[in-house]
């Protein structure tokens, strides 16, 4: 009875949604309070560590508590949009999750084609990624609008202009390497990164474009040093200064998702995803499939969980711009660079040797 449920797709496609759910609802705790040791390192404090065993449980009690905080309506408020704001800053980085492939069970076509384990299979995946990425700072233009505070109005704009501004970067960088790769799948990508005795990388072959796509990423994570948005200095608390109780959670929830989701997306693009050089773990091709997936899985998060560090690192050390230097490293500086970037890459695939694998 259960195999015969396992092997209906409907029951497969339920439980890897739930899975990726589960993923990302599990990782989000743990950033949390790796935030909080990576400041108190940087800070040469200690962090949280009364709550649980090194303080592991510090993320749930403050949970526990934002549930308990009183909730209210600022006055004149559009409370369609002020409740729709927190749930649209944080679904987009669940759905994103659910494109990438984590990981891979050679021989085991039940959990995706190729034994690619990911939520969606689809040849567009990574033009549908992008789309539905950027759809995150929508709710926080929402939130800010809808708060009918000054500040909060700020900090939507900020995100608005922000998005607009890095999207096109991003876009350029991704157009770049689809260029490269002569393809919108995911999967495809990863597997052309695998290497034989040293890795193949993108991010060694397109150092430019993973640049680029990385200072994009922090844009439009609204991660420091371009966390304008919500700027404490300048704006109190930017976007959420009204939210409170547990809308305010779904915004931090829907803060780290993204991040979650963002380092997962450039460990999929340029770090080689869930794969490692053939004469390294060759050997692997011998166990079950499970021992395979189970193996390419804990690659894949060793990988993010190294880049979510890094984001962290950048933001503990690096002062934040002021917005007029955002906007101009953006425009002036990026975009130029980024279309430079789309021509060389055509160049040197038309005449230096360098065609599409």
């Amino acid at each position: 009875m259960i195999l015969a449920l396992l092997q209906n797709p409907l029951i497969i496609a339920v439980i890897k949604m739930l899975a990726a759910i589960g993923i990302v609802m599990s990782a989000v705790p743990m950033l949390v309070w790796m935030e909080r040791k990576v400041s108190a390192r940087f800070q040469r404090r200690i962090g949280p560590n009364r709550v649980g065993p090194l303080g592991l449980l510090q993320s749930m009690a403050d949970a526990v508590k934002l549930m308990w905080k009183e909730d209210f309506f600022p006055r004149n408020t559009d409370r369609i949009l002020f409740l729709a704001g927190p749930v649209m800053a944080f679904l987009p980085g669940v759905i994103s999750f659910s494109l990438i492939p984590i990981g891979q069970a050679p021989g085991n076509d039940l959990l995706g084609p190729n034994g690619v384990l990911a939520v969606s299979y689809l040849e567009m995946g990574l033009l549908v990624m992008m789309a539905v990425s950027s759809l995150a700072s929508y709710g926080i233009a929402f939130g800010g609008w809808a708060s009918n505070n000054q500040y909060s109005l700020l900090g939507g704009i900020r995100s608005s202009a922000q998005l607009i501004s890095y999207e096109i970067v991003m876009g350029m960088a991704v157009l770049a390497l689809a260029m490269k790769t002569g393809t919108l799948n995911l999967a495809t990508i990863v597997e052309q990164q695998r290497g034989a005795a040293l890795p193949a990388w993108n991010i060694f072959l397109e150092p430019l474009t993973f640049l680029l796509f990385l200072i994009a990423a922090f844009a439009e994570t609204n991660r420091a040093p371009f966390d304008l948005p919500e700027a404490e200095q300048e704006l109190v608390g930017g976007y959420h200064t009204e939210y409170t109780g547990m809308r305010y959670a779904w915004f931090m929830l829907g803060e780290y998702a993204g991040l979650w989701t963002m380092c997962s997306i450039l460990v999929t693009l340029f770090l080689g995803g869930w794969t490692l050089p053939t004469a390294w773990l060759g050997w692997l091709a011998n166990f079950p499939w499970f021992v395979v997936a189970a193996a390419s899985f804990a690659i894949f998060i060793a990988k993010v969980v190294a880049l979510v560090f890094f984001f962290m690192w950048v933001r503990w050390t690096l002062p934040r711009f002021r917005w007029d230097q955002l906007m101009k490293l953006g425009w002036t500086v990026l975009i130029p660079l980024a279309l430079a970037n789309i021509l060389f890459t055509a160049l040197v695939m038309e005449y230096g040797g360098w065609y599409v694998r």
